[in-house]
């Protein structure tokens, strides 16, 4: 089609076509952008977290006042926990995933390093590796007589610096360290003490979050025994099945142990991750809502140009039909017409859409928004236009000849 008399229409009606072609612009950069955000989120939800947690129940109380028998206490504690029908592993846990509370410590390859070279979340609980059920991949777990007294190694840190201790890390973690090598055997400092490493484990998800984190499996697990003075999470793993009756009981056994003991929190690690991202689902609802309101915007706009131009335009389609044009040429004129300012504003949308992921990136630490989502978005919003000016296009083809031998 000649797309001359439609330039030349186009002219004409500069500051409505203006309009049009900015609302296209917006909607192609806020929607590329929306849906760039929505996958991250949805790819933060749905990241794996390299423990069984669909077995896991989280048992968290709170002791009143000072308990000078703290360790003994614990370690009956731990014992009626599994003696628990359906309990396979339990321990008392510094920290447990998706609880947004992470203990972290920096990481250097030589004790003279003066910049860490990165910055790990540091696991401490007996048989933690196994109540977890992470995947060991190389190496090997704990031996008892490796395990020292978190209270102990607190009071005399000497415990650890007469010796090399050693931690079991995530694969994650040794490729940041030793890119492309495994790690086993290999040495790391932090606060001073050097650490070997025994055991690697194929992931182990950091406590605490950010969007975007590239290091959501740098953990490592240290041989240490809490006691109820510096941790209060009890860990108890479990068939799926067994988890709300294990729960019950043991919020039940650790009362009968201690009257005055609070129990906190009792939770599977299935209700954590909800919880934890239940902020990431509402943004993603959001962002959706904010996607189809904008598209629903757009496309009344369109609809609403494409009957005003109808309406001016009745005695020019007359006119055209009179000298030849048949119901097909005027549906394309139209169809063309929205075609060529859709895709003036989706070229702008797209230069806008870049120019504020830029801005995310230097506010908000977002990642780069990858190019694909841009013709995504363009082939997204050209569609929604051809069907929006649809309507109108079909009334003007409808238009009859004898039109235009009526006076104005």
């Amino acid at each position: 089609m000649d797309i001359g008399p439609i330039l030349s229409t186009l002219r004409r009606h500069k500051i409505t076509a203006m309009l049009l072609i900015v609302e296209m612009a917006l909607t192609c950069a806020i929607v590329c952008n929306a849906v760039f955000l929505i996958s991250q989120r949805l790819e933060r939800m749905h990241i794996p977290s390299g423990v069984a947690e669909h077995q896991l129940v989280m048992v968290q109380v709170a002791n009143i006042g000072i308990q000078p028998d703290a360790k003994a206490r614990t370690q009956a504690d731990l014992d009626a926990l599994r003696r628990i029908p359906g309990v396979k592993q339990a321990t008392l846990a510094s920290q447990v995933p998706f609880t947004n509370s992470s203990s972290n410590t920096s990481i250097r390859l030589t004790p003279t390093q003066k910049l860490a070279t990165v910055n790990a979340t540091q696991y401490m609980g007996e048989d933690l590796i196994d109540t977890l059920g992470a995947q060991l991949i190389a190496g090997r777990r704990f031996r008892a007589d490796e395990y020292l007294d978190y209270d102990a190694v607190v009071h005399n840190l000497d415990l650890v610096r007469n010796h090399t201790p050693s931690v079991i890390i995530t694969k994650a973690l040794a490729e940041r360290l030793w890119p492309g090598e495994s790690g086993l055997g290999k040495q790391f400092y932090f606060a001073g003490v050097g650490v070997r490493v025994v055991g690697v484990v194929k992931a182990l998800i950091r406590p605490s979050l950010s969007l975007g984190d590239a290091a959501a499996h740098w953990s490592m697990v240290f041989p240490m025994r809490m006691s109820s003075d510096n941790a209060n999470r009890y860990l108890l793993r479990t068939d799926p099945k067994d988890r709300d009756r294990v729960m019950a009981a043991a919020g039940k056994v650790l009362r009968q142990l201690d009257p005055n003991r609070i129990v906190l929190a009792k939770k599977t690690l299935d209700q954590l991750r909800a919880d934890f991202f239940r902020n990431d689902r509402a943004m993603t609802a959001t962002l959706l809502g904010v996607i189809v309101a904008l598209l629903t915007v757009t496309a009344l706009g369109i609809i609403g140009l494409a009957s005003f131009w109808v309406a001016q335009r009745r005695r020019t389609i007359g006119v055209r039909r009179a000298l030849g044009a048949t119901r097909a040429h005027i549906l394309r004129y139209f169809q063309t017409e929205n075609f060529l300012l859709a895709s003036i504003g989706i070229a702008l949308g797209m230069v806008l859409a870049w120019g504020i992921n830029l801005f995310l990136m230097q506010h908000y630490e977002l990642p780069h928004l990858p190019w694909t989502y841009l013709p995504i978005g363009a082939l997204a919003l050209w569609l929604i236009g051809q069907l929006a000016v649809l309507g109108p296009a079909l009334r003007a083809s409808r238009v009859p000849p004898v039109v235009a031998t009526r006076s104005v």
